[in-house]
């Protein structure tokens, strides 16, 4: 039986500054090349509106969709650490449905953790999913969903009035039962003020190299990216030209008729064509 990595461990993990390593990623087979990794944590983000669905936002995603990517990931990484993304409108609409959509992703995607991108409207929100049993991951600082609100998502904590108020937001969202803080495009002192003042485990999504962890998109870490990305952002591979590369060498095979050869078909047993040849006469 596969034994999970616990919020126990990464507890544990953050108390012996040992760094968490995180990735978002979508589907069943990306998630089953994380799998053969160490990497700890695997955020199923609702930026698959966009790097799956090519939305120009996070918002459209729905809540089925979500589980049902969710699911396949937790089908192709049955030990890593995993946390769902709660969509837009999701948990807005009050707490019952914001409790009744997060035990979704649990009851039938397998997840450990809920990530909720919060603001002050919603510390209930937290609370009550904390409340119920479910660990809660308060996501603070850039939060794309309030993007139609905003027109443009931009670095926060850059003045000191900012941080304070996004510290203060941290404390709130704690004392509220978030179990894990994750900071995006949050000004580095800032993060790491966050980090060090509370308890609990911080991840940074492009907040500077002083929380407990960090998290990128998978398609960004793979360089599949073919366009502008966040300034945060860094690339391991450049998997989009040589996905280019191996498409068009397979438009060419097609093409001039190369592919398929003879190893790549299948083909009748011994003797069977000739038997068939003599049916068909």
């Amino acid at each position: 039986m596969i034994e999970k990595i616990t919020i126990a461990q990464l507890l544990q993990a953050r108390l012996e500054k040992r760094k968490i390593a995180a990735i978002s990623c979508y589907d069943y087979t990306t998630a089953k090349l994380v799998a053969k990794t160490d990497i700890e944590m695997i955020l199923v983000g609702d930026s698959a509106a966009q790097m799956m669905l090519g939305f120009d936002s996070t918002l459209p995603v729905t809540m089925d969709f979500m589980v049902t990517i969710t699911a396949a990931v937790r089908r192709a990484a049955p030990d890593k650490f995993l946390v769902a993304d709660m969509p837009f409108l999701s948990y807005q609409l009050g707490v019952n449905n914001a409790v009744k959509n997060a035990g979704r992703f649990v009851t039938e995607a397998g997840v450990q953790m809920i990530k909720i991108e919060a603001s002050e409207p919603y510390l209930n929100v937290i609370k009550a999913v904390s409340d119920a049993g479910m660990a809660v991951m308060a996501h603070i600082g850039i939060r794309p969903q309030m993007v139609a609100k905003t027109g443009k998502l931009k670095a926060e904590g850059t003045t000191a009035e900012m941080a304070v108020e996004l510290v203060n937001l941290a404390e709130q969202m704690i004392r509220n039962g978030a179990s894990f803080l994750l900071l995006e495009g949050t000004a580095a002192e800032v993060s790491k003020i966050i980090t060090e003042r509370f308890d609990v485990p911080v991840i940074s999504c492009g907040a500077g190299p002083d929380c407990d962890g960090q998290i990128l998109i998978a398609p960004d870490v793979l360089g599949l990216i073919d366009g502008p990305k966040p300034k945060f952002a860094k690339s391991y591979a450049q998997f989009a030209p040589e996905t280019i590369k191996a498409l068009t060498a397979y438009n060419d095979e097609v093409k001039n008729n190369s592919y398929p050869d003879d190893l790549h078909s299948y083909h009748m047993k011994k003797g069977e064509f000739e038997k068939l040849q003599q049916i068909l006469k």
